[in-house]
């Protein structure tokens, strides 16, 4: 039903007949391979396919070299100066508009300042009992001074309410500066920290390739006794050869009938002065 489904929606579609053929038996075969999936799977068929995604994840994963995989972390905290700079530029302007509130608050706090010595000097004329006042060069009657003076009590109240609001915003604005800071401080730390421990990581993989080079030249010393044994082996087999060869004159396998002559001493001595010339006779002739 699923493969038949998905051939009709395919025969809407404005394609050529051989991209539609190819395209329906496509499509038909994928639905034949989920629906015999499920068939064996059931509802463990995501269960699968999510296990066995996870399974490859891991072998491509392993399967990047070292090298790689610390140059990535070395690119990923790179990746964090933009965001660094970021918050550090937005710390910036935070700073520039505490100051700003800082100004602001101090100048409410002076004006509320000249605001209360005025209400309390009209109040205080106002105790004596005139009924007229003068004030700048101009007369002023008792109820117009009452009027101005509620008026300026009514503002200093909304202005002292306000700068008590301003406090309350300065206040939070400074504990969220605070605050940014110390997450900012945090982050650079945590940075630093990250670079040490990838510059360790480096080393730590420079000293495991140097001694897998260093462990590549090293000798086969069973191979090396076995080749000595074998060239000892030789010498002797050359000396007995050579001792064989040697001692074939005096050996020749038969046993001797004679004995051998013994010629007298003092007769090889007369013979062999007998045929040379006297020392004398050969003075006396040079």
């Amino acid at each position: 039903m699923f493969g038949f489904a998905l051939s009709r929606l395919v025969d809407h579609l404005r394609v050529s007949e051989e991209k539609r053929v190819m395209l329906k038996k496509i499509l038909i075969g994928t639905g034949i391979v989920v629906l015999v999936s499920g068939f064996f799977f059931g509802r463990d068929l995501f269960s699968y396919v999510k296990t066995s995604m996870g399974y490859a994840h891991s072998a491509v994963v392993d399967a990047v070299p070292m090298e790689f995989q610390i140059e990535r972390a070395r690119g990923m905290i790179e990746d964090l100066l933009p965001e660094i700079r970021k918050n550090m530029l937005a710390i910036a302007k935070e700073e520039v508009e505490v100051e700003r509130l800082e100004k602001q608050i101090a100048q409410a706090r002076e004006n509320l300042e000249v605001q209360k010595s005025h209400i309390l000097r009209l109040k205080d004329d106002l105790a004596g009992g005139k009924v007229e006042f003068v004030y700048a060069g101009r007369k002023y009657t008792a109820d117009e001074v009452k009027a101005d003076l509620a008026a300026r009590f009514e503002r200093y109240q909304t202005s002292e309410a306000t700068l008590a609001d301003l406090e309350k915003i300065y206040r939070a604005r400074v504990k969220s500066l605070e605050a940014a800071r110390k997450k900012m401080d945090g982050m650079l730390a945590a940075k630093r920290q990250l670079e040490v421990e990838v510059e360790n990581l480096q080393a730590r993989l420079q000293m495991i390739q140097a001694a897998e080079t260093t462990s590549a030249y090293q000798f086969d010393e069973t191979r090396l006794g076995r080749a000595r044994e074998l060239v000892d082996e030789l010498k002797s087999k050359l000396d007995v050869a050579e001792k064989l060869v040697s001692s074939e004159g005096t050996y020749t396998g038969e046993i001797p009938l004679d004995e051998p002559s013994r010629e007298d001493i003092v007769e090889q001595v007369s013979a062999y002065f007998a045929d040379q010339p006297e020392v004398s006779q050969v003075a006396g002739a040079e």
